[in-house]
């Protein structure tokens, strides 16, 4: 059974038991947290209707926290000595899923 969540912008596909990282909770780690499915496969049935998915739900924990790979970025304006450099590192939670129910 597998199952596709909607988070931070990003739609993901899951299974329990996996172990991924999303857009950063606002949760402690060891925080159980809830998603609504947008899709729900098992075997030969497959939910997708808004009807069908008002009770199933994806159950993860909060495992962690991890970070991104470093982003460099340099801005130059010719003839007027502009030069400008930046970098980012992406924040992202580490989720495990722990169960994807049918029903609430």
């Amino acid at each position: 059974m597998y199952a596709v969540i909607k988070t931070g912008g990003k739609q993901e596909r899951v299974e329990e038991g996996q172990t991924l990282n999303v857009e950063l909770l606002s949760a402690a780690e060891g925080d159980e947290v809830s998603f609504h499915p947008l899709l729900v496969v098992d075997g030969a049935d497959v939910l997708t209707s808004a009807d069908q998915l008002a009770t199933a739900s994806v159950s993860a924990r909060i495992v962690g926290a991890a970070r991104g790979p470093k982003i460099r970025g340099f801005t130059y304006k010719p003839k007027t000595r502009g030069r400008k450099s930046w970098g980012h590192r992406q924040h992202y939670t580490t989720i495990e899923i722990t169960g994807i129910s049918r029903e609430g």
